[in-house]
């Protein structure tokens, strides 16, 4: 199997997750070579491009969840970094609207990682389950409530608006 080719074809998704998650490039940056050495390590063990991808996104999916637990710990001071999308897309991705990405922001870690795999990675929630090691009732709870919540916050803020 061709690290390289692994790495061209999974940087771009990696990445993505990473920076949507964290809000912060450098961090994501720094997440998405580690998880990318943690694979070079284990190539061995993956058995086609797919098994990588799946591999890859379960990794940054942990990772990013441990790095934001790491920072309610400890918060970093830093306001320079903007999230941005890593490429172009034909279809309109509804994470990118201002509002509703800052409301998504504000959910628990766990809960914001199975909204970005729904709905920004179109997985299933069974897929969710098994990348993110949860039964399926909790991810399918976690979307119920996060929708539930975005909602009411959207139309709290659209009524104050």
């Amino acid at each position: 199997m061709d690290f390289a080719q692994i790495v061209a074809d999974n940087q771009s998704l990696v990445f993505s997750l990473a920076v949507r998650f964290l809000r912060d490039r450098e961090s994501a940056q720094e997440l998405a070579q580690d998880v990318f050495l943690n694979l070079y390590r284990k190539l061995r063990e993956i058995e086609s491009p797919s098994h990588a991808t799946a591999w890859l996104r379960r990794a940054i999916c942990h990772r990013c969840i441990d790095e934001a637990r790491k920072r309610r710990l400890r918060p970093r001071v830093g306001l320079d970094s903007v999230p941005e999308p890593v490429s172009e897309s034909r279809d309109p991705d509804l994470l990118l609207n201002e509002r509703l990405r800052r409301t998504v922001e504000e959910l628990p870690e766990s809960a914001r990682m199975v909204v970005l795999l729904r709905y920004q990675e179109d997985l299933d929630p069974t897929d969710i389950a098994e990348m993110l090691n949860m039964p399926i009732s909790t991810v399918k709870s976690h979307l119920h409530r996060s929708l539930a919540v975005l909602r009411g916050r959207l139309e709290k803020q659209e009524i104050c608006r």
